[in-house]
C-alpha cells in the first residue's frame, strides 16, 4: 500500500482545491438562489470537476499535448473568462431573458454557474489539473496508484460538495443585505484572482 503517494496527493489537491475556502464564493455566486437550487449548483459542479480531475489523471498530459494547448494557455483563458463573471458580480449583473419564465431562469443560472466559474476553473482550474496530471505522472502507470489517485480525487470532491451544502445555512443566517455586500466584495476578490491565472500564466509563457 503506497501510503506515502495516498498522502502526498491528498495534500496536494486538498491544498491547491481547498474546500473551505470555496465556501465563500459559493455563497457569492448562487446569492438569491433558493436552497434546491444552490444544492443542484453543488452537485453538479462536483460532477463536472471531478469528471475533469479524473480525466486529467487518466489522459490529461496525453490530451493537451496532442491539442498542442499549453497549461500557460490554459491559464490565461480560465482567468479571462473568470474575469467575466466577477464583473457581474460586482455590479450585480444577471444575464436571464426577460422571455424566460422564473423556473427556466433560476434552471438556466444553475447549470450555467455549477459549470463556469464554480466547476471550472475554481474547482477544477489549471493548477488542479497541473497537480493531478503530475500526481499521475508520479503513479509510473502503475493500477493500484492510479485508482488511489482516483479515490483521493473523488473523496475531496466529496467534502466540497459537503461544505456547499452547508453553505445554504450560512447565508441565511447572514440576510439579504450581508449577502448583497458579501457578493460584491467576492467579485472584487474573484476579479483579482482572474488577474492572477493571467499575470502567472503570461509570466510562464515569458520564462519558456
Amino acid at each position: 500500500m503506497p501510503v506515502d503517494f495516498v498522502i502526498s496527493a491528498l495534500v496536494t489537491l486538498l491544498v491547491v482545491i481547498d474546500p473551505l475556502g470555496l465556501v465563500p464564493i459559493f455563497i457569492g455566486i448562487t446569492q438569491g438562489l433558493p436552497t434546491s437550487a444552490r444544492h443542484s449548483v453543488a452537485l453538479r459542479a462536483s460532477l463536472i470537476a471531478a469528471a475533469i480531475l479524473i480525466g486529467a489523471a487518466l489522459i490529461g498530459e496525453w490530451l493537451l499535448r496532442t491539442l498542442s494547448i499549453s497549461l500557460p494557455a490554459f491559464r490565461i483563458a480560465g482567468g479571462l473568462l473568470l474575469f467575466s463573471i466577477a464583473s457581474e458580480m460586482v455590479f450585480g449583473l444577471r444575464t436571464q431573458r426577460q422571455s424566460q419564465t422564473a423556473e427556466q431562469a433560476i434552471e438556466e443560472r444553475v447549470r450555467n454557474v455549477a459549470a463556469f466559474p464554480l466547476g471550472i476553473p475554481l474547482m477544477a482550474g489549471p493548477g488542479a489539473i497541473t497537480a493531478t496530471v503530475l500526481l499521475a505522472g508520479r503513479s509510473g502507470g502503475d493500477l493500484l496508484r492510479m485508482s488511489l489517485l482516483v479515490g483521493v480525487i473523488v473523496g475531496i470532491v466529496l467534502l466540497c460538495t459537503l461544505a456547499f451544502f452547508l453553505a445554504g445555512p450560512i447565508s441565511r443566517l447572514l440576510g439579504t443585505t450581508a449577502n448583497i455586500v458579501l457578493s460584491r466584495l467576492l467579485g472584487v476578490l474573484l476579479a483579482a484572482l482572474a488577474v492572477q491565472f493571467v499575470v502567472d500564466g503570461v509570466r510562464t509563457l515569458m520564462t519558456t
